[in-house]
């Protein structure tokens, strides 16, 4: 770089030469012509003066042509502004030699550096040409020795290379002894049975399980010999180690304590792994089932006599409540429920992991081994397990169902039967979600259910057969009889009994409907039977009285709306009866009775109200006799008429039955005094008129015709102008105040 500097300045200086030698020569050329012969200055004058002209304005274009954007120029102006120059005349005239002088100077140094260049480039070619020979002595050397050596050379590489290959062949072996060969400290961890079960046997059993797996890829090679050796002697390791784990878990089994909750964590492992070969595993549960069975019978009857290794003080056996069956068979079903609960937890965490590792081990040695496994079923690790609890129940089932059926078969109390019954049903649906439908467990409780069915049956037809024969009139009062009160208290302690049970609630009815028939409506039916011998209104008196007890008590519970809409069917019609008889009552004891039947045929036509007064009924005498009756009749009738039914219990029905009597009467009333008073407009308007009161007959002879005329004109004489209402003056309002 620092000899390029200069170089480049040298060639700005030589530009600025040339540029200022072009301006010198012109200005030059002007002082030539200047300095001239006067002489010939007015001739040349014109002359001079355009040339003058013609440099200007050359001058001129040259400046203007000038680019000040050329970095040349710019360089240059800048050297010339570091050597100080002032624009001066001499100045102008001496540039050009000062920069002339400034090239040569430059290129006289550039001559001296270039001859040093020289000189060493001589030296650098003699080193070169010595190197070169030296080169060619040793090249002539090494083809020499190349010659010589060649065959040991190619021994060598051969050696080299048999020996890579050796290196290759140990590593290869080296590995597959590695991963196919187990060491013999390997082998004794995995059969040898003095060696505990630890994380380290299921390590090794791991790996064998995976050499195994590995020789399968062997087998798919040409010689498969080494393949089938390895898998063999692999197969013998593994059964070794399995039946090493399968006595080991054997041994643990029986002192496992499954009420503890710390149970071994290689126990679950160990049932995990062992479960890939069913045949062991099954071998193991049945083991297991077998045990936990004795176990779980032996904890039944220590509850039972209270006699367990740790006795609890304020705990109570079983059977100290043994006179109480009801209580002693609650409490063997809460046994028998909490310790299946704890029975399938505490299977649960032993046999069923998270991720179903053990479902899949079994899947796994299904495969292994198809002869195994059942056509077409398919392994579920919680049916498993419901089975297994299933089988350590076994035991317990049988002596729950032998203890209870005793319980039952010593109680002669139906209401008590029928309480255990319900309290069997109740665990038998709640046990029926934890053990489900076919366990020993669900077939000891359905038959335990069964019995104490029958039971209740057979006490219940011997209490109906008792009563029915004890139950032969009603009470002189028509009150409700005892039996029935008995029955319904009875009855009543059933149904809070069912009420309480897990029966769902749209089969209730149909489920309670064979206990009321078997209890509840013999009874009835007695009573009915019973009221049929009676007189009125007697016989509907005492029906109600008994139904609508029996309708109050089952009216609170829902699943008895049949046999309240029957009582209902009967209330009724029993109601309507009463109301016809209170409704007679009044007619016949105020005398209206016979007036409303001379009436109710007749009709509002001229000819049927002009007979009315030529009826018995309706003489002056009669009529005063009837209204005498009614004006005696009122003021105590609706006393007399509740007299009547003072023996219903029920006031209030009684109270609405003379109402609804009263109410009828009101409207006979009515219908009379409507009639009465048609009938006396009637006879007054044709008596106006002077008409006859009755049509004769034309047919009618002479004779008969004066006869009749006769009578007629008797009792116009001594009927005229009578009206039938002033003999029987009460109207319907006095009797609606009167009876209100």
């Amino acid at each position: 770089m620092s000899k390029s500097l200069p170089y480049r300045k040298r060639s700005r200086s030589t530009d600025i030469c040339q540029r200022l030698d072009t301006m010198t020569t012109r200005s030059k050329t002007m002082d030539y012509t200047s300095q001239d012969d006067p002489g010939d200055y007015d001739g040349k004058a014109a002359s001079v003066a355009g040339q003058r002209s013609v440099a200007l304005s050359n001058k001129l274009s040259g400046v203007l042509s000038v680019s000040y954007a050329d970095s040349e120029i710019r360089d240059a102006l800048h050297l010339l502004d570091l050597k100080n120059v002032q624009n001066t005349p001499d100045l102008r005239r001496s540039i050009r030699f000062d920069l002339q002088k400034d090239v040569i100077e430059c290129n006289s140094s550039i001559v001296q550096e270039f001859g040093q260049v020289a000189e060493q480039l001589k030296r650098v070619g003699s080193i070169i040409s010595s190197l070169n020979a030296c080169c060619e002595d040793m090249r002539r050397q090494v083809a020499a020795a190349r010659q010589e050596n060649a065959p040991i050379l190619d021994e060598a590489s051969a050696l080299l290379k048999e020996k890579g290959d050796l290196e290759t062949k140990k590593q290869l072996l080296v590995a597959f002894n590695k991963h196919f060969v187990l060491p013999e400290e390997d082998l004794v961890v995995l059969t040898s049975t003095t060696e505990a079960i630890n994380a380290n046997f299921f390590a090794v059993l791991d790996r064998t399980k995976q050499i195994h797996a590995d020789c399968q890829i062997l087998l798919g090679s040409e010689n498969q010999r080494l393949g089938l050796e390895l898998m063999e002697q692999s197969s013998r390791q593994l059964n070794g180690g399995y039946q090493k784990l399968h006595r080991w878990i054997q041994k643990e089994f029986k002192a496992l304590d499954l009420e503890n909750p710390q149970i071994n964590a290689f126990i679950r492992r160990s049932l995990r792994t062992l479960a890939e070969r069913p045949a062991l595993f099954e071998n193991c549960l049945d083991n297991f089932s077998e045990a936990r069975m004795h176990v779980l019978t032996d904890g039944f009857y220590n509850a039972l006599t209270g006699s367990s290794a740790n006795d609890d003080p304020t705990m109570k056996p079983i059977e100290f409540h043994a006179h109480d069956a009801l209580r002693y068979t609650g409490d063997i079903l809460a046994w028998a429920h909490s310790t299946a609960v704890s029975e399938r937890e505490s299977l649960e965490s032993l046999f069923i992991s998270e991720g179903d590792e053990m479902a899949k081990g079994i899947r796994a040695g299904r495969q292994r081994e198809p002869w195994s496994a059942i056509d077409g079923e398919s392994f579920d690790g919680r049916k498993a397990l419901d089975d297994l609890v299933n089988r350590n129940m076994t035991g317990v089932a049988r002596a729950l169902r032998q203890r209870i059926e005793q319980a039952v078969q010593g109680q002669d109390d139906s209401v008590t039967i029928y309480k255990i019954a319900n309290l069997i049903s109740f665990y038998r649906v709640t046990l029926t979600k934890l053990l489900g439908p076919d366990s020993s467990v669900m077939e000891a409780l359905s038959a335990l259910e069964d019995v104490a069915m029958c039971q209740f049956e057979a006490l219940q037809s011997d209490h109906t057969a008792t009563v029915q024969a004890e139950f032969t009139q009603a009470p002189r009062d028509l009150s409700v009889p005892d039996v029935l009160e008995e029955t319904l208290a009875q009855v009543k302690a059933l149904m809070k009994s069912y009420e309480s049970s897990l029966t769902p609630v749209d089969s209730r009815e149909d489920d309670f409907k064979p206990i009321l028939l078997q209890t509840l409506k013999p009874v009835l039916d007695s009573c009915e039977s019973l009221a049929k011998d009676l007189d009125t209104p007697a016989t509907d008196i005492f029906l109600l009285n008994c139904h609508n007890f029996a309708r109050s008590a089952l009216q609170s519970f829902d699943f008895t709306q049949w046999l309240v809409d029957q009582l209902d069917h009967v209330i009724a019609s029993s109601t309507s009866n009463l109301i016809n008889y209170q409704h007679a009552f009044f007619l016949h004891v105020s005398g209206l009775h016979s007036i409303l039947t001379a009436l109710t045929p007749l009709t509002l036509s001229d000819e049927d109200l002009l007979q009315v007064p030529h009826l018995a009924p309706f003489q002056p005498a009669a009529l005063m006799e009837a209204s005498q009756t009614l004006d005696e009749f009122l003021p105590s009738a609706l006393i007399d008429a509740l007299e009547n039914l003072k023996q219903l219990k029920n006031t209030k029905l009684a109270g609405d039955v003379t109402s609804e009597a009263a109410d009828r009467f009101c409207r006979d009333f009515e219908f009379v005094e409507t009639r009465l008073a048609a009938v006396d407009e009637m006879v007054a308007a044709k008596e106006e008129r002077g008409e006859p009161s009755s049509d004769d007959d034309e047919d009618d002879d002479e004779e008969s015709r004066g006869g009749r005329d006769r009578v007629k004109v008797q009792q116009d004489e001594e009927n005229e102008r009578v009206p039938l209402r002033s003999f029987y003056p009460r109207t319907s309002g006095d009797i609606r105040v009167l009876l209100s």
